[in-house]
């Protein structure tokens, strides 16, 4: 195993973890995955069956993608998770991590007529930058690949109609970051809805400039990397064991 390959395993554990801590986990469901650089396109993905609080370093199995495992892991891996996650790395070579849940607030927005208003903080800061792709069921059929990958286009994220929400990243902390955001932005919308109140449009002035406001509050650094290393401490702090 190479130093990246084992440096990647421990940050894709600890996204894991974090997804837990931040309440997105669903049981033994959806899957976080990262790309292994190198021609063999082989990625990380978490062993079925076991809770996100269980997932550590060493038992991410390693798939190919076409979704079959090249190592010796005794887990199995989700097939809904193979269809999406092969579908997208195959197709996106730009997207090295790719992350999927299925919240209360992100399946409500997935399941209403509008989708994701751009009409609070966090949701016009994703101002033309989101895909949808109807529901065909669970995504568990090859067929379906080609068009999520349509579906998807050249965004990064995707409202799985029905379903839940799906990003992806340039990193592991670039998607849990635009994961953060996209899940901000739900969780705002469903309590405006909740509050019976109007909400008050955002102009379209504001809406085009989001991309450099966003520039400017990066500061030059990489995406995600200050707010995933301060949840990783977090995460260590409670249980370092992720790193195992």
């Amino acid at each position: 195993m190479t130093a990246t390959e084992t440096e990647l395993r421990i940050q894709l554990a600890a996204c894991y973890r974090i997804f837990d801590y931040m309440g997105w986990s669903e049981m033994i469901y959806n899957h976080i995955t990262v790309k292994i650089p190198g021609d063999d396109e082989h990625f990380l993905i978490n062993p079925y069956g076991l809770h996100y609080t269980e997932v550590k370093a060493s038992n991410l199995v390693k798939v190919d993608i076409q979704g079959n495992k090249v190592d010796d892991s005794p887990y199995a891996v989700n097939p809904a998770g193979l269809v999406i996650h092969t579908a997208i790395h195959a197709a996106r070579p730009d997207i090295h991590c790719i992350a999927h849940t299925h919240t209360t607030e992100g399946m409500a927005v997935a399941c209403s007529q509008e989708g994701l208003r751009t009409d609070n903080f966090y949701s016009a800061l994703l101002n033309n930058r989101i895909a949808y792709h109807d529901f065909e069921g669970i995504t568990v059929m090859d067929d379906e690949k080609p068009r999520l990958v349509k579906s998807l286009a050249d965004k990064n994220i995707l409202i799985l109609r029905n379903h839940g929400l799906l990003v992806g990243g340039r990193s592991i902390p670039e998607a849990f970051q635009t994961m953060w955001g996209l899940q901000r932005a739900c969780e705002v919308q469903v309590a405006t809805d909740a509050s019976g109140k109007t909400s008050i449009p955002i102009n379209d002035e504001v809406l085009a400039k989001t991309a450099q406001l966003l520039n400017l509050q990066a500061m030059g650094g990489p995406a995600g990397g200050l707010e995933f290393d301060a949840l990783t401490r977090v995460i260590a702090k409670i249980d370092p064991s992720y790193k195992e």
